[in-house]
């Protein structure tokens, strides 16, 4: 059985939410993060991030100034590294799996954020992200890893998808026997 499956997809596909219903009520414990929209009055103005203990910082954002950017949004390194890698860093050493939403441009932009990815998915310990679409070299090699298994979200497959995540994490004692 995979350690790690990649959830990838067209934007709006719903793959963060699919990875929240997956691990509402887990058995076990979690850590990483997932990113969500800064929307106001509909519109997107960035992406922040939120760890699974608590703590969030702003990933990226039309008003913040940097050399580094996507699109239109500058996107903050030290938020990246001081909440995602370091809630990376924790649940590799405390926790049975981790959460990474999402492996994408603005994380890629991390050496730390690679590091730490690269690390996680050689521990053997499970892993459940997304990974962008779009091909990407360092990703596109980490989609052909042997433990990983990449799944690919439409609007019309959640519930498929929901239910092999599900039964792939209650697997997760079986695999220790």
């Amino acid at each position: 059985m995979k350690k790690a499956y990649l959830l990838t997809g067209r934007p709006g596909t719903g793959k963060t939410s699919l990875i929240k219903q997956a691990i509402s009520g887990l058995k076990g414990k979690a850590g990483g993060f997932y990113t969500e929209e800064i929307r106001t009055q509909g519109v997107r103005y960035g992406f922040r991030l939120i760890t699974l203990d608590g703590q969030d910082g702003i990933l990226a954002h039309v008003d913040i100034q940097s050399p580094y950017r996507v699109s239109k949004y500058g996107v903050d390194i030290n938020a990246l590294e001081r909440v995602g890698v370091s809630a990376l860093k924790r649940a590799a050493k405390e926790c049975d799996l981790i959460i990474i939403d999402e492996i994408g441009k603005m994380e890629l932009l991390s050496f730390s954020f690679r590091e730490v990815v690269l690390k996680i998915l050689s521990s053997g310990k499970r892993v459940l992200g997304t990974i962008m679409l779009s091909p990407e070299p360092w990703a596109d090699s980490l989609k052909q890893r042997p433990q990983v298994k990449v799944i690919n979200v439409t609007r019309t497959n959640h519930p498929e998808v929901l239910e092999e995540l599900k039964n792939w994490l209650e697997s997760k004692n079986k695999d220790r026997n």
